[in-house]
C-alpha cells in the first residue's frame, strides 16, 4: 500500500505521532486504530460474501478484483488469445530496434535493415548525411543549407 515510503519518513511519521499525541496517549490511539482497521476488513468480507450469495451459483468464478477495469482487460487479454496478441507480442524485437537506433546515432552501419530502399542510410536520397560526421570548413566557407533545418 504505501510502498513508496522510506524509512526516513518512516521515522519521521512516529516522531511527529508522538509529539503531537503524546507517549502516554499513544498506544492507545494505536490500538483503537488497529480495532477500526479490523472492523472495517471484516465489514467489507461481510459484504463480498452477502453480494456472493445474492448473486447465487451462476457467478461462483466472480472475482471483486475483476471489477478494477486494468485488471478485467488484462486478464481477458491473457487468458483469451482469440485476437493472436501473442504472436503480435512476440514479432516485437524490442532489442534489436534499440541496437538499430544506437548504431545510427553513433554513426555505425548496421544490419541492412537500417539502409533506405535507395541504398543511403537515412534513406533521405540526395540530402545531407546526417549519420556522418562533417569535416571541418575552409575559412569563409558558408556551411550547406538545409531546407528542411529551416
Amino acid at each position: 500500500m504505501f510502498t513508496d515510503i522510506g524509512p526516513m519518513e518512516v521515522v519521521t511519521l512516529v516522531v511527529l505521532a508522538v509529539l503531537i499525541f503524546g507517549p502516554d496517549k499513544l498506544p492507545k490511539l494505536i490500538q483503537d486504530l488497529s480495532n477500526m482497521i479490523r472492523k472495517v476488513r471484516s465489514f467489507s468480507e461481510s459484504a463480498k460474501q452477502d453480494i456472493r450469495a445474492e448473486l447465487g451459483p451462476e457467478f461462483k468464478d466472480f472475482e471483486f478484483e475483476d471489477l478494477n477495469p486494468k485488471t478485467f482487460v488484462r486478464k481477458q487479454l491473457m487468458e483469451n488469445d482469440d485476437l493472436g496478441l501473442k504472436e503480435i507480442r512476440s514479432s516485437f524485437d524490442l532489442r534489436k530496434d534499440m541496437e538499430e537506433v544506437a548504431d545510427a546515432v553513433h554513426g555505425r552501419e548496421s544490419a541492412p535493415a537500417a539502409a533506405g530502399a535507395n541504398g543511403s542510410v537515412n534513406g533521405s536520397g540526395g540530402g545531407p548525411d546526417l549519420v556522418k560526421k562533417r569535416e571541418k570548413l575552409d575559412p569563409g566557407e558558408r556551411p550547406p543549407f538545409d531546407a528542411d533545418a529551416t
